[in-house]
């Protein structure tokens, strides 16, 4: 058939509107990454990273944007984080080319140790309650990093969540289901009924929620500094509520509180650096299992991503590297640690000949530990070149379940994860930290710098460890490498593993001949936890910012100057 001279030139357009350019979106990513020469916040929350941004528009820099990101957090998802929990942090000061580590996370009260919970009866941590709570970090810290780094007043950081606590939010998806979840936890202390439950139920989706006393609460912090939370007001009404509750953390408990400057650990990985803070938190867990995974070829073409065989090698590498972490692992005060020589190549090369190609471990000799996932993770890098590794958590949702009355955040129960054997390095004792599921990470390679983390309790580890081989091995860009589906095993012993659906039916097929015990999760599971990213390429002066679709959240970027 002749075509008629008139369509000739709409089916010439036509086709060529089609045509693909090079293939640019036939790709598996769903989001692209956020590009900009200025700074970029990475939040689960797109309200915390527009603060954030915020105070990149208004002269402050990376340590002031993450501030005033993670106290907006507080305030939009106070299930996962708070004024009542801790922190960790790893700051690139760009300027210096140097990492800074500070370790905000509390102690226990001088009078809380195991002969004491024995006298109760109780042969392990309580989970919930007064006798998991800990000494709060995250005020202490941003005081440190305000007063190290920032160029902003702790009060000009807080404003955007001050705001926001006291003219409310509407609740969004993801958090709307985690307050729907913990609605016996809140209605069994008044307090926290009273502060997070209004007219006796759950915010929903897209419903207001205002929190006037968490506003006081930082309003006091931003006013007075570290010292309204831990000798002022606040501390008053924490003390009241432990005498209430027959806790044992005293004025001094508090006051003497103070997070620490720590050098972080790393190790290489193919031709990356990859930095993590030191114990108690479970960050060497994660170089050792990279170490693992660097004596199997991953990049090469029969070991793709989602192969059986890389699959097998990843889970297996994390299976020793967290029998490892329950063994050796605690607060490094007062006690000798094994950190070189669990961080040696040496040590990793000796693990991996314990794995089987053909069978997966099920015994790797390691006690299961509670496995408490609620946490919030941001990253900031700004417009010259500094970044920030931020994360913060309530441990549990929700924490301990007690808020001190008229404070309007509830105390966390980092306690939980100490344990009562006394020949652990991880034994409860007065003053002691716990050891910590939460950490902020960061890579370099060459001019690239990349600050990263994925929350969820004992998957975060594992899970940097994933990510960082989705970016070395598997030639990622950060966007893509935080989508890609992933594994999680939240216990230290037997075969049980998480996976997303996403991973194909015949690897799953070949890793359940295995021996590998697979539940089956959805396209994007919270079970795999949530992630954020930003990259500085110094050579280029471009930044780039990438936010995972298993949060709520987004990397914002701050308008031109």
């Amino acid at each position: 058939m002749k075509i008629p001279k008139c369509l000739c030139g709409l089916i010439s357009f036509v086709t060529a509107l089609c045509a693909p350019l090079g293939h640019p979106q036939d790709r598996s990513q769903a989001r692209s990454m956020v590009i900009s020469r200025g700074g970029i916040v990475a939040t689960e929350s797109p309200l915390a990273s527009q603060a954030g941004a915020h105070i990149l528009e208004h002269g402050g820099n990376a340590v002031d944007a993450a501030i005033a990101a993670n106290a907006m957090m507080g305030v939009v998802e106070p299930m996962m984080n708070g004024i009542g929990g801790d922190l960790f942090v790893i700051v690139y000061d760009a300027k210096a080319n140097k990492l800074y580590g500070l370790n905000a996370s509390g102690w226990a009260p001088k009078g809380l140790n195991i002969e004491f919970l024995r006298k109760q009866g109780l042969r392990d941590m309580p989970q919930r309650g007064i006798n998991s709570v800990t000494v709060p970090g995250v005020v202490d810290g941003w005081q440190k990093l305000a007063d190290k780094f920032g160029r902003k007043k702790l009060a000009e950081d807080l404003a955007a969540a001050i705001r926001t606590a006291q003219d409310g939010f509407p609740v969004p998806e993801w958090d709307a289901g985690y307050w729907a979840a913990a609605i016996d936890l809140l209605r069994a202390d008044e307090a926290a009924a009273k502060t997070y439950l209004p007219q006796d139920h759950p915010p929903k989706v897209g419903e207001v929620f205002r929190n006037p006393d968490l506003a006081s609460s930082l309003q006091q912090v931003a006013n007075h500094g570290r010292d309204a939370f831990y000798k002022g007001e606040i501390a008053a009404k924490i003390l009241e509520a432990m005498k209430r509750h027959g806790g044992t953390m005293t004025a001094q408990d508090l006051s003497d509180y103070s997070s620490e400057w720590v050098e972080p650990i790393s190790t290489t990985y193919r031709d990356w650096t990859v930095y993590e803070m030191p114990p108690n938190g479970q960050g060497l867990a994660a170089l050792e299992m990279l170490n693992i995974m660097e004596t199997f070829p991953l990049g090469e073409k029969e070991w793709g991503f989602g192969s059986a065989k890389a699959l097998h090698a990843m889970i297996e590498a994390k299976k020793l590297a967290y029998t490892d972490l329950a063994k050796y692992i605690g607060d490094p005060r007062n006690q000798k640690l094994p950190v070189s020589t669990l961080l040696s190549k040496k040590w990793a090369s000796e693990r991996a000949k314990l794995i089987d190609a053909q069978h997966a471990n099920c015994d790797a000799k390691a006690a299961d530990l509670p496995p408490g996932s609620e946490t919030t993770y941001l990253s900031v890098v700004d417009r010259d070149g500094n970044m920030v590794s931020l994360i913060q958590s309530n441990y549990a949702a929700f924490g301990s379940g007690i808020v001190a009355p008229g404070t309007g955040f509830v105390l966390h129960n980092r306690g939980g994860l100490f344990t009562l054997d006394p020949a652990s390095p991880n034994a409860l004792a007065g003053r002691k930290r716990p050891l910590h599921t939460i950490i902020p990470a960061f890579a370099q390679k060459g001019d690239i710098r990349m600050a990263f983390g994925i929350m969820g309790g004992w998957n975060q580890a594992q899970a940097h460890a994933q990510f960082i081989a989705d970016v070395a091995d598997f030639k990622m860009n950060i966007q893509a490498a935080l989508e890609a589906p992933r594994f999680s095993k939240y216990t230290f012993s037997g075969c049980d593993l998480f996976m997303e659906n996403r991973f194909s039916q015949n690897a799953r097929n070949e890793l359940a001949v295995a021996g590998h015990k697979i539940e089956l999760k959805g396209t994007f599971s919270s079970v795999v936890g949530g992630g954020q990213a930003v990259q500085r390429d110094f050579a280029t002066g471009v930044n780039y910012g990438a936010s995972d679709p298993r949060k709520d959240g987004a990397a914002v970027p701050e308008l031109p100057e």
